[in-house]
C-alpha cells in the first residue's frame, strides 16, 4: 500500500525538474484560484450549487455534498499535489473532478469560448492531472522522501 500511495515515479534529475515546476504551479493555481474562493463563499454556493456527478454511486450524493467533495478536490487535492505527497491518488481525484466539471458541468458548451463557459479551463487542469497519474511526483517531493530511494532508477 505505501507503494501505491508514495511512488514517485520518474527520478532522472531533469524530468524531476520538471515535474516538480508543474506539480507546484499545477497545485498552487487550483487551490488559490478556484479551491479557497469555494471554500471561503461555501454559504453562497450551496444555495445555487446544482452539480451532482450522474455516475454510480456518486449520483446519489446531495447537492451540499457535491460541493464538498468539490471543495476537497480543488483545496485538499491541489495542496497534496503541490506538496507532492500522495500525489497520484490526488491527481487522480482532481482530475476526476475536471471531468465532472467538463464533461458534465460544461457538457453543453463549446470547447473554446471567447466569452461565456467552456470546456477548455477545466481540460486545461486535466492534463497536468493525466501527467502526474501516469509520471508520479517526481525525485522532488515527499512521495520520494517517504518511499526512499529502494529501487533502481526508469530508464
Amino acid at each position: 500500500m505505501k507503494k501505491f500511495l508514495f511512488d514517485c515515479g520518474v527520478r532522472d534529475p531533469l524530468a524531476s525538474a520538471g515535474l516538480l515546476v508543474l506539480r507546484v504551479s499545477f497545485g498552487l493555481m487550483m487551490l488559490f484560484g478556484h479551491g479557497l474562493m469555494k471554500w471561503q463563499n461555501y454559504s453562497e454556493l450551496v444555495k445555487s450549487w446544482k452539480v451532482v456527478p450522474q455516475i454510480w454511486p456518486l449520483s446519489y450524493l446531495s447537492e451540499p455534498m457535491s460541493l464538498m467533495a468539490t471543495i476537497g478536490a480543488e483545496v485538499f487535492a491541489a495542496a497534496l499535489i503541490a506538496l507532492g505527497l500522495m500525489t497520484r491518488p490526488a491527481a487522480f481525484v482532481l482530475g476526476f473532478a475536471m471531468c465532472v466539471a467538463a464533461f458534465q458541468v460544461h457538457g453543453a458548451a463549446p470547447l473554446f469560448s471567447m466569452s461565456g463557459p467552456s470546456k477548455e479551463m477545466a481540460l486545461l487542469y486535466l492534463a497536468p492531472a493525466f501527467v502526474l497519474i501516469i509520471t508520479g511526483a517526481g525525485k522532488w517531493s515527499l512521495d520520494a522522501a517517504i518511499l526512499g530511494d529502494k529501487r533502481r532508477r526508469r530508464r
